[in-house]
């Protein structure tokens, strides 16, 4: 078993107000995917100034935190595109996550079921229980999944999931730049009175969104592919560009 964290979890919550999360992940096959990428990316984001990091697997997360001393969301995707609940789906990927040094962790909060037959909402319900020690950051599909969540007691709630299916791609055909601000009005809505955090997380693609977030109820806003994602950014402009000569 890990040491505890030195900062208790009311000072890891209002370290994060108002602040960026950059998501460090690379995926196998992408042309920046090497050893040590997501360590780099974790140390660009402190340096400029993030407030956070979240990032999958409990080798990334104990990568990370030897290089940066930042609050981590830990996750660890199992089984993606092929499983229902794949984002931290057990207490036993929690504990690992956990146990790698992240002092939140990111748990799959969707109307989905667990391979044991249980809801994934379970999870939550377990680490709270098992490692009274960490912060529950739900990833929610839906703002229903974040009043669950909240009633369940996690410390965050997000639209992480939202547009996912089974196989993990995103069920919308068009390209969206922007968030959902609808449902992030929902989310916000649905966990008021709890003491569950609204983090926005998807499609946040420059600051200004960032700010909009904020203004709308968003305790801090995670980051990914418009700073850790190159290509993504890339096509972002490419499609912008396209559309004009169109």
């Amino acid at each position: 078993m890990r040491k505890e964290h030195h900062m208790d979890k009311q000072k890891i919550v209002e370290s994060l107000y108002h602040g960026l999360i950059v998501s460090c992940q690379a995926v196998p096959g992408e042309p920046h995917y090497m050893p040590g990428v997501t360590v780099m990316y974790a140390q660009c984001a402190k340096w400029g100034g993030a407030v956070g990091i979240r990032t999958d697997s409990p080798e990334d997360v104990k990568a990370i935190k030897k290089a940066v001393d930042l609050p981590v969301i830990g996750i660890w995707k199992i089984g993606r595109n092929i499983k229902d609940v794949y984002l931290t789906p057990t207490f036993e990927a929690a504990k690992a996550v956990y146990e790698a040094g992240a002092e939140i962790i990111g748990i799959q909060c969707t109307h989905h079921y667990r391979e044991d037959g249980q809801l994934s909402y379970k999870t939550i319900e377990e680490v709270k229980k098992g490692l009274p020690g960490a912060l529950v950051f739900a990833d929610c599909a839906t703002a229903e999944d974040a009043r669950i969540a909240a009633s369940l007691g996690a410390d965050f709630a997000a639209p992480t999931m939202y547009g996912y299916t089974k196989a993990g791609y995103f069920t919308k055909t068009e390209i969206k730049d922007a968030p959902d601000y609808i449902l992030l009005r929902d989310i916000v809505d649905a966990v008021k009175g709890t003491s569950t955090k609204v983090i926005m997380e998807g499609k946040v693609a420059t600051p200004e969104i960032a700010i909009q977030c904020l203004y709308m109820g968003a305790w801090a806003v995670v980051v990914g592919n418009a700073i850790t994602r190159p290509e993504i950014t890339t096509k972002r402009f490419a499609r912008a560009l396209n559309g004009y000569h169109e």
